[in-house]
Order: structure tokens, then C-alpha cells, then sequence
């Protein structure tokens, strides 16, 4: 995007990831969807495949894809929004969040110790807690919203590659502080990686807080319908390049299809109109839900109750987000027929998509979560999970008290 005063993140949303202009004029960029590419001769091929001047653009879509780098460079003109030098910067697609995350660790943490965050998302704490010993790599969990509990691990192991946390946590919505905690990692010579899923870079923009790496399911908001399925990282192109993770996404396969990447790109175009209705139900929902005879407790940073609300209050931008988690009194049983009665409200896993869905972490998604680690990370029977949509607020509030008072 050429222009001659910095865009707003709207406009950059819209706008940010736009390359050259299509051969035939086309507004919406087209789809390449084609798996492989021609050659003008053979000297162009094999100098493609030197990665030398003059050699084609492109060669098979595992490799690089026009409408998945445009996908790419949208994320990371969102991401570096608030950065000096974004020009550093660079955006990597993938085929499902999971890839892009399991990617990511891979690449910049093998042979060496993780200290990840507690409550996460359940197939990345399977990831960390079944498979990555394997690679050669340990992992320590803990609650990271201490930072003292970090620095007591970094200096018990000093092998410490990479602290992973998530910017709001999966499904607690604990807030851990990006800052201190990037300043820590740094003087540990390790790297911090911010899975940003829940909070968006509308609400969030962990580089700039000194993150070093962001991983996004782009399923979720930034895809925004429930209609696909896809993941991304930014990181400085030195760190990609220092870390092989070029080489892992093309030797892992886990690169995004052209179809998910245009389907993103153009869910990221209403991303800032969407977030913003998502908060404003979110708020509404959160503070009746708070008064509510039935709820044990809510869960909401924008909320003064929340225990890390000053903090968000200090690093999240324009609002809260759209997720929330609350306690029922009736535990498992409450939690299972509050699912059972929703009727607007859609009992499905995922988050972000324009409908209200609502789903019981403990029967649920965090089922296959050690039980040991889901005491730890605060994950109760009774939990419940609403990734809030942009009905009609009033309609979504009517579904949750009936369902709850005919529980």
C-alpha cells in the first residue's frame, strides 16, 4: 500500500497486504489456486530453484502462493502496526493455527527448555506436554501471569530457548504482562512467543510490547465466519532465517491453501468494525452475567473484578475483546445443561466467528488436558466459555437466562 501519511489500522487492514496491481484490473485480488507454476525456460526454472536473480517468482505452492504472501503481508502490516522499522518484519501462513504454533516451537526452541504458560489452549498443551519431549525438547508450566515464576524457572534452567504464553489465556483469560516479560526473556538470551488469537492486533500488538514472535490461529477472528481454517506468524525475517523456520514450514507442509488465505484476507477487511461490536456485547454480557444468582464468578478483563484489569487496561487497545469465561455454582452438571438448553447460542468449539458460541472447557476441549495442569491453570468443572458474537446483544442475554433458569 503506497501512501503518503500512515493509514489508520482500518485502512491497513483493508489495504495492508495489497501487492501489485492485477493483470486485468481485478478490485478483489484473485485466487491463484493452482498447485504448481510454468517456466519460461529452463535456465529461469533452475535459477528458481538456486533462489537466484532472475529466476521465476514462483514453483509449487508449498513453497510461496500470490494470495497466500498477500495473506502473509496483511498479518504482518496489522501485527508491526505500532512498530518503527515494520519493514523487518514479516508475515508466514499457515494451513491450521496447530501448524503454525507446533512450527514455531519447533523451529526456535529444538534441543532446548520451554517455559510455557499453564492455561493454554488444549492441543497446544498436549503439543508441549506428549510430543515435544520427544524432539529433544523440555517444558515447564507455569502461571505466568507472575513473572516470578518465570525468573525462578529461567535461572533452574539455563537452556531456557523460548517462553510461550498466550496474550489472553485459553480459556481462564488470564493476562500475563508482555512487557516485563520480554524484558526477562531478553536478559536470559531467550525468545518470547505470543500466540495472539483471542486479543487480535486490533486489541493487541504483542511486538510492539517486545514479543519476539506471534502466532494467530487465523480461524478465529482474523478469518472471522467460521468458514476456514489457517495459522500465521511474524517474527523479524533475520529470526525466521536464523531459525530454519523457512525450512520446517516447507518440509512440514504446513503452509496455508490459496482458497483459506483469500477467504483471511478478506474476513481481515472487516476485522476493526467486527472486534469493535464484539467488545461492546462482551461488556454487556460480562457485567449481567456478573450479577447473575447463578455465577460463581466471571471472567473479563474489562471488568474491575478481573485480576489483571489494570494491566489490560495498559496493554490492550480499543476495548477487551470478545471472549468470556464464567463459573457456574452447579459445576459439571450446571455447566453440561447450560449447553444443553442454549438455542441462539451455538454449542461449538472454536471462537471468533460472527455467532455467539458457547462451549464447557472441562467436558469438552480441555478434556484431553492432564488433570494435574487444568487444576493448576484454574480450569473448574464448572467453567463455561462464551466467544460472544455481534447478534443483538439483548437476544443473546435472553438465550443465556433461559438456558440457565431452566438449569
Amino acid at each position: 500500500m503506497k501512501t503518503t501519511v500512515k493509514p489508520t489500522f482500518a485502512s491497513a487492514a483493508i489495504h495492508g497486504g495489497k501487492g501489485n496491481k492485477d493483470q486485468y484490473g481485478a478490485h478483489t485480488s484473485p485466487i491463484y489456486q493452482t498447485s504448481t507454476y510454468m517456466f519460461d525456460d529452463v535456465e529461469s526454472g533452475a535459477k528458481a530453484f538456486r533462489h537466484e536473480e532472475g529466476g521465476a517468482s514462483h514453483v509449487y505452492s508449498r513453497l510461496g502462493n500470490p494470495t497466500v504472501e498477500e495473506l502473509e503481508r496483511t498479518i504482518c502490516a496489522l501485527e508491526t502496526y505500532s512498530l518503527n522499522d515494520p519493514e523487518s518484519y514479516m508475515g508466514m501462513a499457515f494451513g491450521s493455527g496447530m501448524a503454525a504454533i507446533s512450527t514455531g516451537i519447533i523451529s526456535f526452541a529444538f534441543g532446548g527448555h520451554i517455559i510455557a504458560q499453564n492455561d493454554l489452549y488444549g492441543c497446544t498443551s498436549q503439543f508441549l506436554k506428549e510430543e515435544v519431549p520427544g524432539m529433544g525438547i523440555t517444558v515447564s508450566f507455569t502461571d505466568t501471569s507472575d513473572v516470578r515464576n518465570i525468573e525462578k524457572l529461567l535461572k533452574e534452567h539455563s537452556d531456557t530457548r523460548l517462553i510461550y504464553l498466550e496474550s489472553i489465556a485459553n480459556p481462564t483469560l488470564r493476562i500475563s504482562d508482555i512487557k516485563a516479560i520480554s524484558q526477562l526473556a531478553e536478559s536470559y538470551n531467550a525468545l518470547l512467543m505470543v500466540d495472539n488469537t483471542f486479543a487480535t492486533p486490533y486489541h493487541m500488538q504483542p511486538l510492539d510490547l517486545g514479543a519476539d514472535i506471534v502466532v494467530h490461529s487465523t480461524t478465529k477472528y482474523l478469518g472471522g465466519h467460521g468458514t476456514l481454517i489457517g495459522g500465521a506468524m511474524v517474527a523479524k525475517v533475520e529470526l525466521f532465517e536464523e531459525s530454519n523456520t523457512f525450512l520446517f514450514r516447507k518440509n512440514l507442509g504446513g503452509i496455508a491453501g490459496p482458497m483459506d488465505a483469500w477467504l483471511t484476507t478478506n474476513g481481515i477487511k472487516t476485522l476493526p468494525i467486527r472486534m469493535k461490536q464484539h467488545n461492546e456485547n462482551a461488556m454487556k454480557i460480562a457485567k449481567w452475567l456478573e450479577a447473575h444468582p447463578k455465577v460463581e464468578h466471571v471472567f473479563y478483563p474489562g471488568l474491575k473484578s478481573h485480576p489483571q484489569h489494570e494491566l489490560a487496561k495498559s496493554i490492550m487497545n480499543n476495548g477487551f475483546g470478545g471472549m468470556i469465561t464464567f463459573e457456574l455454582k452447579g459445576g459439571f452438571e450446571a455447566g453440561v445443561s447450560l449447553m444443553n438448553k442454549v438455542e441462539l447460542c451455538t454449542l461449538a468449539v472454536s471462537l471468533g466467528a460472527v455467532d455467539t458460541l458457547i462451549q464447557h472447557p472441562a467436558s469438552m476441549t480441555h478434556s484431553i488436558v492432564d488433570e494435574e495442569i487444568k487444576k493448576a491453570a484454574g480450569i473448574t468443572d464448572g467453567l463455561v466459555r462464551i466467544s460472544v458474537g455481534i447478534e443483538g446483544v439483548e437476544d443473546i442475554i435472553a438465550d443465556l437466562e433461559q438456558a440457565m433458569g431452566n438449569s
